[in-house]
This record gives structure tokens, sequence and C-alpha cells, in this order.
């Protein structure tokens, strides 16, 4: 009998494929320092981005056959020691993509109209009319330039929100030389198009973007710091949903002082779950939780994906 440990928990839509398939679901969550002594009685493990699977960990898995990852990055896991022990990696490439995009999206909105200000100060006792005066200064995004820095399917799902809302987009992906973004109107409509987008280079995205949005792999070192910020237009708006630590901190927070970067939206941080308060509390900062997958609609499709994936592995072999 199949035993899975779904230990950062799973959609009931995905708990429920496995269950019908006879599979041996548990959810109970085991610390990270506990998970090396449990994990040898289970076939699969489950994760998101909270548990980190370690060699120790799967040295002690020997019965583990699969360990697959809710989401798109693989960085909690070391993906090369487990293929080497024969195991199979999964994650969900596009079950959150969309999601992601449209947190992207949503904080280009909350910055252009100074959203998160309003929402922080207005409702702590600011002044209507001072406040009014204020925002008068936010813009419209229709006719900008958005840089996409990654260009698979997150960065692809953001080029096709900024095309449908009047925006030029520039692209750079290292691996994805060209792209054709279709756009439906809606899923009751055959009306469609297409747009092709060739990707260039990452020098020119940046220096001749209004806006910057980031969906590349973390784990290394940052891919902006200072010295690319310098390379931007003045007032450059920069986004990450991809990874804490793509972006230097520090410099961003240099930078956001001195005008040259004019807004930062940020989804993830470098040292979480207890980002920098300078950078929370910054007035010129959207911030969220990590949230770039979390909707009901794709919590649900990781669920189903990861189950997909896993079914099709064992086949019949229950």
């Amino acid at each position: 009998m199949i035993k899975i440990l779904v230990n950062d928990g799973i959609h009931p839509d995905g708990r429920l494929l496995l269950e019908e398939a006879a599979y041996v679901v548990d959810e109970e969550r085991v610390p990270q320092d506990a998970l090396a002594d449990r994990i040898a009685e289970y076939d699969v493990l489950i994760v998101r981005s909270a548990t980190k699977v370690t060699k120790a960990v799967i040295d002690s898995g020997k019965n583990l056959k699969i360990i697959a990852r809710g989401g798109v990055g693989l960085d909690n896991i070391d993906v090369e020691y487990a293929q080497s022990k024969g195991i199979q990696v999964f994650n969900t490439p596009m079950a959150s993509s969309r999601a992601v995009a449209e947190l992207a999206i949503a904080h280009l909105f909350a910055l252009s109209r100074k959203l998160n200000r309003s929402n922080r100060e207005l409702p702590s006792g600011g002044d209507f009319k001072k406040l009014k005066k204020a925002y008068e200064t936010g813009f419209q995004i229709k006719g900008k330039t958005l840089g996409v820095l990654g260009f698979g399917r997150i960065g692809q799902e953001v080029a096709k929100i900024a095309l449908g809302l009047g925006m030029s987009v520039k692209a750079h992906d290292p691996f994805v030389q060209e792209a054709e973004v279709g756009i439906q109107l809606n899923d009751f409509s055959d009306l469609r198009f297409c747009v092709k987008i060739r990707t260039e280079s990452f020098e020119k995205v940046i220096r001749e973007s209004d806006f910057i949005t980031i969906h590349i792999p973390g784990g290394g070192q940052p891919v902006i710091t200072a010295e690319e910020m310098e390379k931007m237009k003045d007032g450059v708006f920069l986004i990450n949903t991809a990874r804490g630590g793509v972006i230097d901190e520090e410099a961003l927070l240099n930078a956001l002082e001195t005008g040259k970067v004019g807004a930062a939206g940020l989804d993830v941080y470098e040292n979480e779950p207890n980002p920098r308060e300078a950078l929370l509390k910054h007035p010129n900062v959207s911030c969220s939780p990590h949230i770039g997958a979390s909707t009901v609609e794709a919590q649900s499709y990781i669920g189903m994906e990861l189950a997909d994936k896993i079914i099709a592995f064992f086949g019949d072999d229950k």
C-alpha cells in the first residue's frame, strides 16, 4: 500500500483523487527536525516551500519514490541528490501561473495609484483632502513599458495581462528566444489573437522598462543589485513575486530612499517569515505575505496536478 506524507498541506480536491486511487494520505505536519526520523515509512513526500528536503531526509527515506513540490520552485529540495538516489522529483509549473501573474499586476496597480499608501493612511486618521491632493500624482499604466525577467509560464501570463491593458512588453530569458502569447477574450468566446514576443538582452530590458517584474528561480546571488538598479530608468517600479533574495534588499532600500526606484511590490523576502520591517513599512512598498499561488483556484489546480502525476507514476501498482 502506497503511503503519502503531505507535510505542507494539499487542497481537498487533490487529496480526494489520491484517496480514490486507494493511497494512504497522511497530513500530519512533521517538524523539520523530526522529518528524517519519520520519512522511512512513506513512499511519497509532498511539500510546499516550508519543508526543506535535505540530503539527510533523502538518505532516511528508504522507501521514497517521489518527492513532489506543490508550486513552481524546487530550491527547498536537493533535486540532484534525490535523482541520484533514483527518486522522482515533481513540481506543478502550470497550476499557479495565472495566480502569480495576477498578483504581480495587482501590485503594479496598487503602486501606480498609491493604493498601498491610501489603505494605510486614510483609515488611521489621515486628512481626506490632503491625501486626495497627495495622491493626484498617480498614473495610468496604459502605454507604459513592462519588462519581464523570466519568460516561462508565469512571465508569459503576465505578458498576456499587460498586453490586454495596453502596455508594451519587453522580455528577457536566456532559455527562451521567442514566445507566442495567446490572448482569449474570455472562456466562452472563440475570439483569440496571438502576439509573438522575441526576448531581448537583460541590459536592454532593465534599461528601457518603466516597470520590471521578476519571474526567475532564486537560490543564488541576487539578480538585481545596486549595479543593475543604476542602469534602470529613474523612478522605475520593481515587482518581485518570484523568490526572496532575487533583489538585493539593502540596495533596494537605498534606491527607494534616493528615488532611483520609485516603488516596489514585494510578495517574497530574504528572511521569511520575518521580512525586514523597513521594507514592510516603507511608504513606497506594496507588500503581501508570499501569497502568489494562494488562490482558491490555484490551490485546487496544484492539488489535482500533484495527484495526477503521482497516480500516473504508480499506475495500478497500489
